[in-house]
C-alpha cells in the first residue's frame, strides 16, 4: 500500500549525474557550448534511465529526479532550448524510455525545484525566473512522465498572507502543464501545513506533508490531523498522496533538530501512514541504504 521514494542522488549506487557552470561554458563560443552541453545532457538522460531501473530493482517505488537534469538550462547568457542540443533527438529517446520503464515499472517520477524558485517573491525578477525555472521543469516533467513538481511556499516577506497572495496570481501564470503538476509542501521555518491548506484548497494544488519539517515548526494540528487535511488535497485531484519522512541527525533533544540524519528512526513513522495508499519519500543522508532500511524495519514491525 505504501510506495517509498529516493531522493534524486545514490550512496552506493555507481550512478552519477553531470552538471556544469555558466562559468566554464562561458569560456567557450557558441557552438562548443551547445556540444557541450548537449554530450552532459545526454548522459544525464542516460543516467536518468540507469536511476530508474535501479530504485525498480531495490523495491523502490519512487525517485526524484535531480533539478538541473539540463544544466543552465534558463540561464540568461547560456541557456537554451532542447532542440538547440546537437544530440537532442538521443535525448529525447532516452527520456521517453524512461517515461516508458517508469509506466511498465509502476515507479513515480516527481521534482522538487531549488529553494531560489519562489513564485511569492516580492521581486518581479525572482519570479520571472521562479516561472521559467518551473517551466523547464514542467517540460522534463512532460517528457519522463513525471507527476509532482513540488515546491515550499518560499519566504514570508515580513507577510506571510500578502506572500501567499502573489502566489496565488503568479500561479495563474504558469503553462497548464506545470500547474496540473505543481504541489505545496510545508516548511520547517515559514508555512506550516495550516498556512498552506486554504491555499491548496482555493487552487486545487495537493499538499505535500512533510512530517518532520511539522515537528521542528508546529501549528496546533496533530500528525494525524495534519495528513488528514494532506490527503484531502489529494483526494481532491484524485491522486496518490505524497509525504516526506525524515529523522533529526541528532534526536529531537540535542542540537538543531532540523538537520537530516543518514536513517530514518522507526519511531518517527506515523503510524497512521501504514493505513494509506501513498508515496513517501526518504530525505536521509544514507540515500538508497536508508531507503531500503526503512522499508525492512516496518516489515519486521
Amino acid at each position: 500500500m505504501l510506495r517509498f521514494g529516493l531522493c534524486c542522488v545514490f550512496s552506493r549506487e555507481p550512478i552519477r549525474f553531470r552538471q556544469t557552470t555558466a562559468r566554464a561554458l562561458s569560456t567557450l563560443g557558441r557552438s562548443r557550448q551547445l556540444e557541450k552541453l548537449s554530450e552532459i545532457c545526454l548522459a544525464n538522460a542516460e543516467s536518468l534511465l540507469t536511476a530508474v531501473q535501479a530504485v525498480s530493482g531495490m523495491g523502490i517505488g519512487a525517485f526524484r529526479a535531480l533539478s538541473p537534469i539540463f544544466p543552465r538550462y534558463t540561464h540568461p547568457d547560456v541557456g537554451y532550448e532542447l532542440d538547440d542540443l546537437p544530440e537532442a533527438a538521443v535525448i529525447r529517446r532516452f527520456l521517453a524510455d524512461v517515461n516508458v520503464y517508469r509506466t511498465t515499472h509502476d515507479i513515480r517520477l516527481s521534482f522538487h525545484p531549488d529553494q531560489f524558485v519562489t513564485i511569492s517573491s516580492p521581486r518581479d525578477e525572482v519570479v520571472y525566473k521562479s516561472l521559467e525555472e518551473l517551466e523547464y521543469q514542467g517540460l522534463v516533467a512532460e517528457l519522463i512522465g513525471a507527476d509532482v513538481i513540488n515546491l515550499h511556499g518560499g519566504g514570508a516577506f515580513g507577510d506571510k498572507e500578502t506572500a501567499l497572495q502573489r502566489f496565488r496570481r503568479n500561479f495563474e501564470k504558469l503553462s497548464e502543464r506545470v500547474r496540473r503538476r505543481l504541489t505545496l509542501e510545508n516548511d520547517d521555518v515559514v508555512y506550516t501545513v495550516k498556512d498552506l491548506h486554504p491555499l491548496c484548497e482555493d487552487l486545487g494544488i495537493p499538499l505535500v506533508y512533510d512530517v518532520h519539517h511539522h515537528r521542528c515548526h508546529p501549528d496546533g494540528l496533530s500528525v494525524d490531523e495534519a495528513t488528514g487535511l494532506s490527503v484531502e488535497t489529494w483526494a481532491k485531484a484524485g491522486r496518490e498522496p505524497y509525504f516526506h519522512i525524515s529523522s533529526p541527525e541528532r534526536g529531537w533533544e540535542t542540537g538543531n533538530p532540523r538537520r537530516h540524519a543518514d536513517y530514518v528512526d522507526i519511531m518517527d513513522f506515523p503510524g497512521l501512514w501504514m493505513q494509506l495508499t501513498a508515496t513517501i519519500d526518504v530525505e536521509a543522508r544514507a540515500k538508497e541504504l536508508a531507503v531500503v532500511k526503512l522499508m525492512r524495519d516496518l516489515a519486521d514491525c
